[in-house]
């Protein structure tokens, strides 16, 4: 689909069903029931834990956008990497690629852990992945999960070739798609069996709603998710899924415009010269630059950088006016945070060293101000730096 044609998709709207009085946009089913027509005759909803109109709305216009079969909304993004790990058992093995965002690696260390599924830890990012993927696989492996690119680091996975290393080996690939959106990559298109998304970010996009996103194409794989959604009461809230439908016709442009003033935020790290590193996919001489542009079609909005002192960069974050100092990306408001000290705090230090983890990294949730006068608050931040380590 051509993105001028899938951006108005996106605006359209997708209702299950015109709606009897004309409403303009979807309407909130705030219903904990349904009324059926009779004791032997039921509609397509009955009870909102297991379905909703609204709920369905934003499925199918997800769906649309990441352009597969099917897609089901739960309560947080955390809540549908929950369920994607419910199709393990006991005695199963998950690989997770080591740069992973904190939060799931604290839900696989110790949740997966408890069930008795075993979780290795594999450095899946670079044309060098597939191959170390295919070290780490076992007869227990039944899925591989990873991010391309990573968060922070903006690591990049070569997605097609560790689909076919996992398919090989009988297992499932899960690819966490926030980062880039359903807009600027598309990993089912690219061999992944699943791809969940934090639609608190770029879907909903104004952080005043939590919510997340499971797609998959496989009719079987999309009932065993909606099963384990459906038992265990984690679906969105009509009023949630609203925010979110609300923000998915908004998408393209909030995307478009945080990539724009991301790729120019990095051009300023560049030229910054208190700034020692800068991540961003789509940077010359980033490492996977080509591979990035095999599979997307741009960097999205995060850039991070490194300034070679802890305390010069907890300064800066703190000495930004414009930028609120959280975790999250994908808003219409810039973002700013250290993540060792935040998103990445549940990781433990060592741990971090390990896969060399910077701690003095800073990462900039870029949104859709614009971007000269984010620049300029940043040039203020770094210029009132005069090495007092107040941070210490």
């Amino acid at each position: 689909m051509a993105r001028s044609f899938a951006d108005t998709r996106l605006v359209q709207g997708h209702a299950p069903s015109p709606d009897p009085y004309g409403a303009a946009n979807m309407p909130i089913y705030q219903t904990a029931t349904f009324a059926q027509a009779s004791a032997t005759e039921f509609g397509d909803f009955d009870y909102t834990r297991s379905g909703n109109p609204t709920r369905s709305a934003l499925q199918s216009g997800v769906a649309d956008a990441e352009g597969c079969a099917h897609c089901l909304a739960f309560s947080t993004g955390m809540a549908a990497l929950s369920a994607v790990t419910r199709l393990c058992k006991a005695g199963d093995e998950v690989l997770l690629s080591d740069d992973s965002y904190g939060g799931t690696y604290r839900l696989l260390a110790q949740t997966c852990k408890d069930a008795g599924v075993a979780v290795k830890y594999v450095a899946m990012d670079g044309p060098e992945g597939p191959g170390k993927l295919e070290a780490a696989m076992t007869e227990k492996v039944s899925l591989v999960m990873v991010e391309s690119p990573t968060n922070p680091m903006q690591r990049v996975c070569d997605l097609r070739g560790l689909a076919k290393v996992a398919h090989a080996h009988g297992a499932l690939l899960e690819v966490d798609n926030t980062l880039m959106s359903p807009l600027l990559q598309k990993p089912l298109q690219l061999g992944a069996d699943i791809v969940v998304h934090s639609a608190t970010k770029f879907v909903a996009g104004h952080s005043d709603t939590m919510a997340g996103v499971v797609c998959v194409d496989d009719d079987a794989l999309a009932k065993r998710l909606y099963f384990a959604q459906n038992a265990e009461g984690t679906g969105l809230a009509p009023f949630d899924c609203w925010l979110a439908l609300r923000g998915l016709k908004t998408m393209a442009l909030r995307v478009h415009k945080a990539q724009a003033n991301a790729v120019k935020l990095a051009a300023y790290f560049q030229s910054q010269p208190k700034v020692t590193k800068v991540y961003y996919a789509t940077l010359e001489g980033h490492p996977d630059k080509e591979l990035h542009a095999t599979q997307a079609t741009g960097g999205g909005c995060v850039v991070c950088f490194t300034t070679g002192s802890t305390d010069l960069s907890k300064h800066v974050v703190s000495k930004t006016q414009l930028f609120n100092i959280t975790v999250s990306f994908g808003s219409v408001h810039s973002l700013i945070s250290c993540p060792c000290d935040m998103s990445h705090a549940s990781i433990p230090a060592e741990v971090r060293a390990s896969r060399e983890f910077p701690e003095d990294i800073v990462r900039v949730c870029v949104g859709i101000e614009d971007a000269d006068d984010l620049i300029a608050d940043l040039d203020q931040a770094f210029a009132s730096y005069r090495g007092k380590s107040w941070f210490s």
